[in-house]
Formats: C-alpha cells, sequence, structure tokens
C-alpha cells in the first residue's frame, strides 16, 4: 500500500469546491476509485460531478490524514545532528 495526494473539484450546490485529500491505495487507479467513492459517501456527489485534476504518490511522512498516519504509523525523519556539547 502507498500513499497517495488526489486535488481537483466537486460540485457542491452551484459551486465547485476544490480539495485535497490523502489516502491509501494500491495503486493510482485505486486510489481514483477511492476518491469517487469517498465524495460519494461523505459529500452525496455524483461520481460525474467529481474532478480529480491530479493524483500523485506522497511519502507517509508528508501527510497528516488520519487514515495514512494510522496505516503507516507515526513516521518522524531523523536527522544525524553533530553533537554540540564537545569540551574545547
Amino acid at each position: 500500500m502507498k500513499a497517495f495526494r488526489a486535488s481537483g473539484t466537486f460540485r457542491s450546490g452551484k459551486r465547485d469546491q476544490p480539495f485535497s485529500v490523502d489516502i491509501v491505495a494500491t495503486n493510482q487507479e485505486d486510489a481514483f476509485e477511492r476518491v469517487l467513492s469517498n465524495f460519494g459517501s461523505k459529500h452525496r456527489v455524483r461520481r460525474r460531478f467529481v474532478l480529480v485534476d491530479e493524483i500523485s504518490e506522497i511519502d507517509p511522512s508528508e501527510s497528516s490524514s488520519p487514515s495514512v498516519v494510522s496505516h503507516f504509523g507515526k513516521i518522524t525523519n531523523i536527522e544525524n545532528k553533530p553533537n554540540n556539547s564537545e569540551e574545547e
């Protein structure tokens, strides 16, 4: 499973509402299907009114989405920092 970020617009009343969501999926086609499914479920938007402009694979540590964090766990970047407490 990989983390993806999808962005685009969906019809909300008479206006188009921009969105950006982070999801966990196996590939881009699965990610596209999950985006359509989630908007239909949560916002009652028909699939033809959800316009996905871009789906890109992201590093899971970049996301703060609860579904991504719960799937991959809390990932922190550990940097090798020099020890500044050297005696002179």
